[in-house]
């Protein structure tokens, strides 16, 4: 197992929009910068593939001396100011003055009846494997959950060739009205995402409530006011807007509050020389992760009076951040979906019977094993923190799953 050292003035974790932003504004301003992201490229999720509309983000990126490393997981902070990373060839060693944590989000999952089935995915899940190469033309889709990541989605799916049958969003018509009058200028991307799906239905205050099959996912049942009904589709695309990944600030003694990193104004977390930016501070779109980078960047430089020339711009963006979570904040009759023996820990077949017996998250993991599986509570803690208001009360390292010899070589360096 070989080993590599790196050593950087900045190092910045995650490649996607905010991870970029930051290393450009830094590197521009004479720091050595170091990229580190678990992804073969960078882009992260939002880019995936370098689309055309990054472009001129990849190519900043490219006009500054930056060292990117893919492929490589951080799983553990060695001592302050290094953090270890397992790559395909061994661990690596990352040492900084400063550091950028622009970790992004993941989709928020629900359970409901039938979500473990094959074939039910992610709405991102989905989009980011026909990206990859999964064959979905003439696949009957149904696209639900909410946040405006449904759409774009479902437009992304419908220009490949799937047919998209239905759109479920669990947010009423009156949020979505008032939604669409404060879009701040975005009412383009809108409109052009309305004539992509032009013909298909979409459903506001509806959401599934099943889905059903023997081998893989047959159908769905949907729920819209008192009216419930059957739809026949090959995938369902499901997901409940977006949660921040904030495993490594915590594990970093950052702040975390709402969900998001604390940060001041100039995005330092609570932690001296480490900052946050993007949808780990919060979840607020492409344009806010964009901007937050740029100051984190320049203000890890020194930079002061350029990052806050950039502040008018994150205040607007801010506005909007706060209208799309009032927007999409999910509905109570969200938390009945679960029958007794719905699956809510899938990597340890947690029932929601079982957690039902018990009255926090340490107690649940202490008797029923929820959140101790490969997923290390990822997707089963943000189910239970709606289901029940419970709390993550710690994160304890590997943040991830890794080699045994990634750990045997941590003990030994």
């Amino acid at each position: 197992m070989s080993s590599a050292c790196h050593v950087c003035d900045l190092l910045v974790v995650g490649a996607g929009p905010a991870g970029m932003a930051a290393a450009w504004r830094a590197a521009q301003n004479g720091l050595r910068v170091s990229v580190v992201d678990d992804n073969p490229a960078a882009g992260g999720q939002i880019w995936r593939g370098g689309p055309p509309e990054a472009s001129v983000w990849f190519e900043r990126i490219r006009s500054v001396d930056v060292e990117v490393i893919n492929g490589a997981r951080v799983f553990q902070q060695l001592r302050p100011g290094t953090l270890l990373a397992e790559t395909q060839s061994g661990v690596c060693e990352l040492n900084y003055s400063s550091l950028v944590l622009a970790t992004g989000a993941r989709e928020f999952f629900l359970p409901f009846p039938g979500w473990t089935l094959p074939n039910v995915m992610g709405a991102g899940g989905l989009q980011a494997l026909v990206k990859t190469g999964l064959p979905i033309e003439g696949k009957r889709v149904v696209v639900a959950g909410s946040g405006p990541l449904l759409l774009a989605v479902a437009a992304y799916l419908r220009g490949r060739g799937a047919n998209v049958l239905l759109i479920a969003e669990q947010a009423s018509s009156m949020q979505l009205a008032r939604f669409a009058i404060g879009l701040f200028g975005k009412r383009s991307q809108a409109f052009e995402l309305k004539r992509q799906l032009k013909g298909v239905p979409y459903r506001s205050g509806c959401w599934v409530s099943e889905a059903y099959g023997t081998e893989q996912l047959e159908g769905v049942t949907l729920l819209r006011g008192k009216k419930r009904w059957r739809v026949a589709c090959d995938y369902l695309a499901c997901g409940f807007h977006l949660v921040p990944n904030v495993e490594l600030a915590t594990l970093l003694g950052c702040y975390v509050e709402r969900g998001g990193v604390k940060v001041n104004t100039l995005q330092q977390t609570t932690v001296a020389n480490v900052y946050s930016a993007g949808e780990t501070t919060g979840i607020g779109g492409l344009e806010l992760s964009l901007v937050e980078g740029e100051i984190a960047g320049l203000a890890a430089a020194g930079k002061h009076d350029a990052a806050r020339e950039l502040f008018p711009v994150r205040d607007k963006q801010r506005k909007f951040a706060a209208l799309l979570n009032s927007t999409f904040a999910l509905r109570d009759e969200l938390k009945d979906l679960s029958t007794p023996q719905t699956i809510v820990c899938r990597c340890e077949d947690v029932t929601f019977e079982r957690l039902q017996k018990h009255n926090s998250w340490r107690a649940a993991k202490l008797q029923t094993r929820c959140g101790m599986g490969p997923c290390q509570g990822r997707v089963c803690g943000s189910a239970v923190e709606f289901l029940f208001d419970w709390r993550a009360e710690s994160v304890r390292p590997p943040m991830l799953p890794v080699r045994i010899s990634s750990l045997i070589r941590k003990q030994s360096v």
